[in-house]
């Protein structure tokens, strides 16, 4: 009896003892006070096998390069295109002793331009700013200027949707020049003047302009031509179409525009520009014709050439007026076609 009583006693511990150990499995990892890290001590090889590749962790400072070009930061997106240029021409001729005979001289012309364009889904607005001023000094006579310009223009269009090329757009343009202009050697009586003329154009229409193209046709049905002449004494002349002792004359006419940059060759940029402008009121079909051509032929990133012509008929500037002994117009004249040309080499600097 007593030993069936033990071998019961001893099948239940057995079990229960079993259970426990089957859900000890299960249990999470213990984290006793005493566990420790051993750290096995590095054993320099006596003899290293062919195969084998060892590495320092360490690194040695000496044999640390610099880099040689940064790398580009992620910058995010911008939806303005910017232009900043400074440019000089200087062109200078001296003689000594020379056989042939000359005049030492020396031309200098600076130009500025600065371009803001914001271009995103259905908005477009172009803005450009040219400033350009060129003087000569020659031997035995006074300083003479040889170009002078002041030109803004800002364009805003709106197309319907992003497939489209053409545009609703809405144009001004301002003209006029720094300092007084003479008929050399004539120097007391100017014939233009800052804001003698001054021209402002503003009008609507629509453009045409193709996606990655350096290209902008501008067609304007209703656009206002405002002439200034705020000098007295060419106000008092009429200079420029304006009426005797007027300041202002107003026209309503048709504009087109265009503006056309491309790299015919290689490092030879051309810049097109064309303007022609008719009246409806007063001499409709007479055109205003505003055509600026410059090839720019780049050497490197701050030296290049540049070769420009100009060409300007606007019928309301008379040449060859005849003037009486009393101060009467005999003769009002009549418009010519004007002309410049130019070529030089320079500096550029783009900021």
């Amino acid at each position: 009896m007593r030993v069936i009583c033990f071998s019961i006693l001893f099948l239940a511990f057995f079990s229960v003892h079993s259970q426990v150990n089957l859900l000890k499995v299960f249990e999470p990892d213990s984290t006793e006070a005493g566990f420790k890290v051993v750290r096995i001590k590095d054993v320099k090889l006596k003899y290293v096998p062919r195969s084998a590749k060892l590495t320092d962790p360490r690194t040695v400072l000496n044999r640390v390069k610099p880099l040689s070009r940064w790398y580009k930061r992620f910058k995010p997106q911008s939806f303005w295109d910017k232009v900043n240029e400074f440019g000089l021409n200087i062109n200078e001729v001296a003689f000594v002793n020379w056989n042939a005979g000359g005049d030492n001289s020396v031309s200098a012309l600076a130009n500025m331009r600065f371009v803001r364009n914001y271009k995103f889904r259905y908005l477009n607005w172009d803005n450009e700013v040219r400033l350009r001023y060129g003087l000569n000094a020659q031997e035995g006579r006074q300083l003479r200027k040889t170009d002078d310009q002041i030109r803004l223009s800002s364009t805003v269009g709106f197309r319907k949707d992003t497939i489209t090329n053409w545009y609703y757009s809405v144009k001004s343009t301002f003209n006029t020049q720094f300092s007084n202009g003479f008929k050399y050697p004539n120097r007391t009586t100017p014939i233009s003047r800052f804001m003698a003329p001054g021209y402002l154009f503003l009008g609507a229409g629509t453009s045409y302009i193709p996606e990655g193209k350096k290209f902008n046709l501008y067609i304007s049905p209703i656009t206002q031509k405002a002439t200034f002449v705020l000098d007295e004494n060419l106000s008092n002349q009429g200079a420029f179409g304006v009426e005797e002792g007027e300041h202002v004359f107003m026209e309503i006419g048709f504009l087109v525009t265009n503006t056309w940059e491309k790299e015919v060759l290689k490092n030879v940029i051309m810049n097109h520009r064309l303007s022609l402008y008719t009246d409806y009121l007063k001499s409709f079909g007479n055109i205003d014709v505003d055509w600026e051509v410059t090839f720019n032929l780049k050497v490197n990133d701050h030296i290049n050439a540049n070769i420009g012509t100009h060409l300007i008929y606007d019928n309301d500037i008379k040449f060859d007026e005849v003037v009486a002994n009393d101060g009467t117009i005999v003769d009002p004249g009549i418009a010519r076609i004007q002309f410049k040309q130019s070529l030089g080499v320079g500096l550029t600097y783009a900021f």
